[in-house]
């Protein structure tokens, strides 16, 4: 089949299963789950064939083999084309996206009770359903149709596609965060789904509007969305560099970056625009690992990654303010996220807040230039993090059947309630290990070490040393709540009696582990640096690199720094000290019951509330933007403007009107209607008394003129006399 043909078909299938299971299979669980998986399949298959072909193919430097493109919008002598294309850096997307959502869709099949028998007892806050996940077949449909969106975004050849698939995606993150609509929790503090779902809809929507400025400031100024047509265009991205855009010290290219940037800010969930991102864990595990792994913050990233030529320009011809505010926001965001982590104890929470600390580092990394690192990192973000999200649901599940067996009611992702699984669910816990492992950049044989000491040496060699120590202190954090996460959860013995029932999953939720375990180790060695001693040569002397620079033109390919092993020793110091500290806190001496005090909490005491907490950012939020927008929507503009000034403008025009009519209508009756009415009813008297004399017989004519005669005569005589 022919290469171009199968790009254009990629985001198809989940299309198509989105329709398939709304319009026909809704009412057949099996048949809806069988589409859906079967869908993702063939993309998968069909991503896969066209990633390895381009890797045959090997081109770089802009060549663009497997393109394609129709006339789409007039816009007056030429056309605004839309097409699909594959180069080198999404060809790395279309890697690992496919196949993380794949393991997703299979994972989701027994994460959702598919086949099980139900039960009486439901789990506190939700609706009566038996154990069996209402609205299965919509769930399947939600998630094909944000899986499609996702491979749509990926293979679009320009920046308005690339928009199309990330509104899409959008509209699924609120369906599918809200799916479990009807959840009510006792806990004032807790956000139930559907206003989850409003918050992080609401919260991508304010940075959307800034991208799709960016996007229509890029069209005015170049002519084109093309990614190709403008990146290789050094007369366009030389006006694009020197012009100065309406704000003073910022070129175009900067305005352009910095607009687009912002909606990374939204999707990928960087500070301040980070809020939702904790509450999406309202939704179902698996629409956590498509937000967190394979879609939706991946597509920020990646976005801001393929704009990189429009951010980055000009940063050789002086300060490129973009740049600068990038970095900050991205290394500020990773420390930020990681410190809120170590005082949660819900076990996705723990693994949202990690999320928005390693899209920091990689926010951070293209900030610095670091355009290799931190797509490096993309990648091997995606494995371990729908690895954790996915064992983290895992565990969830594994707690709440010793809840259906014991029925006890705790919360099924605390914590707390936790311990001693690792001898229940063996498979998860090694596979969670893995995970976590990999994230803390566990040295030499975890792939989350080779991508985040790529960030680290990246940002020494460039002498960025407050940002190196920064994202130091970061993974060094991260490395210490990973361990903390382990030790609660699965060291020590079982602080619940459901912890103590819970027991392993089916094989639909244990094989995506194990596979995405596989990829969390070893993805890591096709971006060891080329002068790492042995390793480096072992392992091709870094294709990862030489493969990504290719999508970029020849004067942006930025240079392989020289290694030093400082960056190294460090890397290794922050991981095993952070894991050594979290281990001898938790893991030696784990907590013997639910409710005992946290030892960290004595320490910090008032910094410990203020981090779970989560530095009342919500609070602060909902203070200064959400409770003024209710006054101004049910005050101000519902009660004073729509109800006080333009109701009561209304009424009384309309009472003025009214009244002027009744006064004209009794003007009407006594002025004009009246003195007609009063004439005709005269002339009708008249007309009733005289019709007696109109006999028809002459004599009583004759007689009536003899008398008629003889009173004339009479009154004659009278007046004659007088």
């Amino acid at each position: 089949m022919n290469t171009t043909l199968l790009i254009w078909l990629i985001p198809v299938p989940p299309l198509i299963s989105f329709l398939l299971i709304v319009l026909f299979a809704n009412r057949t669980k099996a048949l809806s789950h069988s589409i859906a998986l079967t869908s993702v399949i063939m993309s998968w298959i069909m991503s896969w064939i066209v990633v390895f072909s381009a890797f045959a193919k090997g081109y770089y430097y802009g060549e663009n083999p497997f393109h394609s493109y129709i006339h789409w919008l007039p816009t007056g002598t030429t056309y605004l084309d839309m097409g699909v294309a594959v180069d080198n850096l999404n060809s790395i997307l279309l890697f690992f996206v496919p196949l993380c959502i794949v393991a997703i869709f299979l994972y989701s099949i027994g994460y959702s009770n598919f086949g099980k028998p139900v039960h009486d007892h439901d789990l506190p806050g939700t609706p009566p359903h038996h154990g069996v996940d209402p609205l299965y077949s919509r769930f399947f449909a939600f998630l094909s149709l944000f899986a499609g969106a996702m491979l749509t975004l990926t293979v679009a050849d320009n920046l308005l596609l690339l928009f199309v698939g990330w509104e899409v995606m959008g509209l699924c993150s609120y369906l599918l965060i809200g799916f479990w609509y009807g959840r009510e929790y006792d806990d004032p503090k807790a956000t139930p789904p559907r206003i989850a779902a409003i918050k992080a809809f609401l919260t991508t929507r304010v940075a959307d509007v800034m991208m799709l400025l960016g996007i229509a400031y890029l069209y005015s100024q170049a002519g084109t969305l093309n990614f190709h047509d403008i990146f290789f265009n050094e007369e366009l991205m030389y006006d694009l560099t020197h012009n100065p855009s309406m704000i003073a010290g910022f070129t175009v290219a900067n305005l352009i970056g910095l607009l687009l940037f912002i909606g990374t800010v939204g999707k990928s969930a960087q500070f301040p625009l980070h809020v939702w991102l904790p509450d999406a864990m309202e939704g179902p595990t698996p629409v956590s690992a498509m937000i967190h792994a394979a879609a939706m913050v991946s597509a920020g990233i990646y976005m801001i990654i393929r704009m990189f030529p429009i951010i980055s320009a000009g940063g050789s011809h002086g300060p490129n303010p973009t740049m600068e505010i990038i970095t900050f926001i991205g290394a500020f965001t990773a420390l930020f996220g990681a410190t809120i982590a170590i005082a949660q104890y819900d076990v996705k929470r723990v693994l949202a807040y990690s999320t928005i600390s390693q899209l920091g580092f990689m926010v951070a990394a293209l900030g610095m230039g670091a355009y290799v690192a931190a797509t490096f990192h993309l990648m091997t973000h995606a494995f371990f993090k729908a690895l954790l999200f996915m064992g983290s649901g895992s565990i969830i599940h594994g707690v709440e059947h010793g809840m259906h067996d014991v029925h006890e009611h705790i919360d099924p992702q605390d914590m707390r309630n936790m311990g001693g699984l690792k001898s229940r669910m063996p498979i998860t816990y090694w596979t969670f290990l893995i995970g976590g492992l990999a994230l803390s950049g566990f040295p030499f044989v975890t792939a989350g070490f080779w991508s985040k000491d790529e960030i680290l040496g990246d940002a020494w060699a460039h002498h960025h040393y407050i940002v190196f120590t920064v994202l130091c202190i970061a993974a060094f954090l991260t490395a210490y709540y990973t361990m903390r996460q382990i030790s609660l959860t699965f060291y020590g013995e079982p602080r619940t009696k459901s912890a103590e029932h819970a027991h392993e999953n089916n094989w639909t939720m244990t094989l995506p582990l194990v596979v995405l375990s596989f990829f969390a180790i070893f993805a890591g060695f096709i971006g060891v640096h080329g002068e790492f001693p042995v390793l480096g040569q072992l392992f091709g002397n870094n294709p990862f690199e030489h493969w990504l620079v290719g999508a970029l033109p020849k004067d942006m390919q930025p240079k392989p720094f020289t290694f030093t092993w400082f960056p190294v020793i460090m890397s290794i110091a922050v991981a095993l000290g952070g894991l050594l500290v979290g281990y001898l806190v938790y893991g030696r001496n784990p907590l013997k019951s639910a409710d005992q005090v946290d030892p960290v909490k004595k320490l910090l005491g008032p910094l410990w509330t203020m981090l779970e907490n989560k530095y009342y950012v919500d609070e602060f939020y909902y203070a200064a933007f959400v409770k003024p927008a209710h006054w101004i929507g049910e005050t101000l503009t519902f009660k004073i403007i729509d109800r006080g000034i333009i109701d009561g403008i209304i009424h009384f025009v309309a009472s003025f009107f009214w009244k002027a009519g009744v006064g004209s209508a009794a003007v009407e009756q006594v002025a004009v209607d009246a003195p007609p009415d009063r004439m005709a009813d005269g002339v009708r008297w008249t007309g009733d008394a005289m019709k007696y004399i109109q006999t028809g017989r002459i004599q009583n004519y004759l007689m009536y003129t003899v008398i008629a005669i003889a009173l004339i005569g009479v009154l004659f005589g009278f007046l004659v006399a007088g």
